[in-house]
């Protein structure tokens, strides 16, 4: 229920490709917000959460830095949820979001912006602004929120073959081939080397499925360009305070000069 005086600046309105669970788990990921939308946000400061919201202390990256605390809340009942600026730059804004399913994989959604702001042209501009910025901040949610869809249906048909091994060629014309892509037993996986050493990398972060196909390798670690999480290559370990693992993957051993992936 608003508590004040608002009025509506602008509606946004689109179809996202994606089912209304997954823009749910969007929309409780306030993780995400200074690493898939890094042109917006800087930082993100969590202060709580719960399986229907979360409050947290948001500095954005544009037009200059600006700290908000901000809370969301969700009405699954509904279909909505609602964006508050509680405090700070922007304070008394709702930003109201209604998801209407289309089908299993589409969702509508349409966005209404209210602000503590009367002033005809003051709206106007405000409303503008919001409408640009959330076609930027949903066409990168719908990207994370497909590529999250398309690693659970991977992973519902995965069915793991029995093959041994898989001949690589001599080790030195694969080292001037990394890092390569490939799939090995139903898995996909980035050939990297580290240390003088070609080891066989994840390209799907354990968490939410984000993807590793890219991220560099620095101090042997890679990090997922959804949340920030770092793994340490040798040990599959999550270094960045998490209790996560990279999935376990074949060796690459040499003999003799030939390079094989075996696990």
């Amino acid at each position: 229920m608003r508590t004040r005086k608002l009025a509506r600046a602008a509606i946004y309105e689109r179809s996202i490709a994606a089912s209304v669970a997954r823009i749910w788990e969007n929309v409780l990921d306030w993780e995400h917000l200074p690493w898939v939308h890094r042109t917006s946000f800087t930082a993100v400061r969590v202060l709580d959460q719960s399986a229907n919201g979360w409050r947290a202390s948001v500095v954005t990256s544009t037009p200059r830095r600006r700290e908000s605390l901000v809370e969301v809340q969700l009405d699954r009942a509904a279909l909505r949820y609602v964006t508050r600026t509680v405090e700070g730059d922007g304070a008394g804004t709702e930003i109201w979001t209604v998801l209407t399913p289309s089908d299993e994989r589409s969702t509508r959604i349409q966005v209404g912006f209210d602000v503590p702001e009367n002033e005809p042209a003051r709206l106007d501009a405000i409303g503008t602004a919001y409408r640009r910025l959330y076609a930027c901040l949903w066409d990168e949610d719908e990207a994370m929120m497909m590529r999250r869809q398309a690693v659970l249906d991977e992973a519902a048909l995965f069915a793991p073959t029995s093959t041994p091994s898989l001949p690589l060629g001599r080790l030195d014309e694969l080292r001037r081939r990394l890092p390569l892509r490939l799939r090995h037993d139903g898995h996909e996986l980035r050939l990297v080397e580290l240390d003088g050493e070609v080891l066989a990398a994840p390209t799907i972060c354990p968490h939410l499925g984000g993807p590793l196909d890219d991220a560099a390798v620095e101090a042997g670690c890679v990090t997922c360009p959804w949340h920030g999480y770092r793994y340490d290559l040798r040990s599959g370990r999550c270094v960045s305070g998490k209790p996560l693992v990279l999935e376990p993957l074949p060796r690459v051993v040499v003999d003799r000069g030939e390079a094989s992936l075996t696990w």
